[in-house]
């Protein structure tokens, strides 16, 4: 049976859901690329209650939803005055990865901000799944670098979409 997918922006009250897709898609996306104690210090910092209710209150998030559950997320920062907006994460769970939700979270992002001219992530250049997708998106790679990260360096991708 198919599920019907919702695309809708974060209640405050999704945060318990956004934490468990945080912790299990990074778990499945990092696993190799960025040490397991690396990632579990950043999402109890990056996606504890308060800085998920400071991420409500200062950007947007959509949460893709299936039946009354939600399945992904992605956090996008307020438009610049350039018309530039920064995706800071786009996660679904994995069973729910390459059937089209993280194109409607995109796509809702995109139409939410009226006159974005361009849309940046940064992406750990090992993520080889996360590039993918942008690359099959129109993302182009502008710049590379090495960000610390918990204690390790990750080699970090810069991409830009130039919105028509």
């Amino acid at each position: 049976m198919q599920q019907r997918i919702q695309i809708r922006q974060m209640n405050i009250s999704d945060i318990p859901q956004i934490q468990r897709v945080a912790r299990e898609s990074w778990n499945a996306t990092y696993e190799g690329i960025i040490p397991i104690d690396a990632q579990e210090s950043f999402l109890l910092a990056a996606y504890s209650e308060q800085m998920l209710t400071r991420r409500f209150e200062q950007s947007i998030l959509f949460v893709a939803e299936a039946d009354g559950r939600i399945i992904g997320f992605a956090n996008y920062s307020q438009m610049r005055e350039c018309g530039e907006v920064e995706l800071g994460a786009i996660y679904l769970l994995p069973a729910y990865q390459g059937k089209g939700i993280g194109s409607s979270l995109l796509k809702t992002g995109i139409k939410h901000f009226e006159g974005v001219k361009t849309l940046l992530i940064n992406v750990a250049k090992e993520n080889k799944l996360g590039r993918s997708f942008y690359n099959s998106k129109g993302f182009k790679a502008v710049d590379e670098f090495d960000d610390p990260f918990e204690g390790v360096i990750v080699k970090t991708v810069t991409m830009v979409l130039e919105i028509r």
